[in-house]
Order: C-alpha cells, then sequence, then structure tokens
C-alpha cells in the first residue's frame, strides 16, 4: 500500500496523529508521503491543487488520509478527473461554508458527485468546532459512506488530545501489511 497523508491548514507536525500515522507507516515498512503543503499557515487553494496535482501523478497512493483542510482540499480535486484510489479517509472537515480570511479560497466547498475513492471513510467529533455533526451526517449520507462519530474529541487534532491514535491507525493500516 501506497498512503498519502494530506494535513489541513497550519500542518499537522508531531504530536499530531497524522504524523505518528506516517512514522508507523514508515516504521512497518509502509509506503508513505507526508508531504508539507506549500505555505500552510496561508494557504491558497490553486497552489494546493496543484501541489497535491503532481504528488498524485508522481506517488499514485492506493490509500489518501486528509484532515481538516485537506478534506476540502480532496472535494475540489474530486471535482476533477482522478484516477480513482482504494481507500480514503476524511477526518474532520471543516463546513463546507466555513467563513476565515486565511482560507477564503476554500470556501464554500463543493461536494462532487464522486470522492473517486472505491472505499471511504469520514471521521468526526461530535463536539468539533468546526463543523456541526449534522452537517457531517448529510456529506457521509451524500456519498453514501460510513461515519464514524468520536465522542468529545474536538477537532481531532494534538490540541484535542489526539497525537498516538491506535484506532486509526488500525483502521487504516488494515491492509498495510
Amino acid at each position: 500500500m501506497r498512503t498519502l497523508i494530506l494535513h489541513g491548514w497550519g500542518g499537522s507536525d508531531t504530536p499530531h496523529w497524522q504524523a505518528e500515522l506516517a512514522s508507523e507507516i514508515a516504521r512497518d515498512y509502509g509506503t508513505v508521503s507526508f508531504p508539507l503543503l506549500d505555505n500552510p499557515h496561508f494557504p491558497s487553494r490553486n497552489r494546493w491543487l496543484r501541489q497535491v496535482k503532481t504528488i498524485l501523478a508522481a506517488f499514485k497512493p492506493d490509500t489518501v488520509v486528509c484532515h481538516s483542510l485537506g478534506c476540502t482540499l480532496w472535494f475540489w480535486l474530486a471535482q476533477e478527473e482522478l484516477s480513482s484510489i482504494k481507500r480514503l479517509f476524511l477526518v474532520s472537515p471543516p463546513s463546507l461554508d466555513t467563513e476565515m480570511d486565511i482560507i477564503k479560497s476554500f470556501f464554500p466547498a463543493p461536494l462532487s458527485e464522486t470522492l473517486c475513492a472505491e472505499e471511504a471513510h469520514l471521521i468526526v467529533s461530535d463536539n468539533d468546532p468546526y463543523i456541526g455533526i449534522e452537517e457531517a451526517s448529510r456529506i457521509a449520507t451524500h456519498y453514501d459512506i460510513p461515519l464514524h462519530t468520536i465522542a468529545e474529541a474536538g477537532h481531532i487534532n494534538a490540541e484535542s488530545g489526539y497525537g498516538k491514535w491506535e484506532w486509526v491507525e488500525k483502521l487504516i493500516m488494515r491492509d498495510e501489511t
């Protein structure tokens, strides 16, 4: 398996669960790409789209793991003619109508016909400050994918205590061995 990890606004460096996941995949001799997207604190949708399209073409992942604004980026990518991947994990996407000046080029975000993935999972918290559970449920229903809800996990990031996250590692790496 070849796993691409796409961080959100500001990156997902240690001790974030995405950094821990990348380390765990590599430690298990898996193939992982965890790029720092261009200017992560002041992102541009067009720059990120160009960068990730280049990475997708060169790396050819089977699995993509997105967090936060990385999920929104995937919604934009899915609007284009992407080759389908095997598995997609969308963790803590922000609301499709987020209104924040620094990341305004990403919104409003589209919901394409497909996620360009054979299997997809949406993972959210019941108290995420950036998306309500009702909207997350509508997104999961739109794509007919499972919605995994984690109780009181905030934005499911390092600030809410999600560094090493064994549950998500097992879910994502189940086909790695």
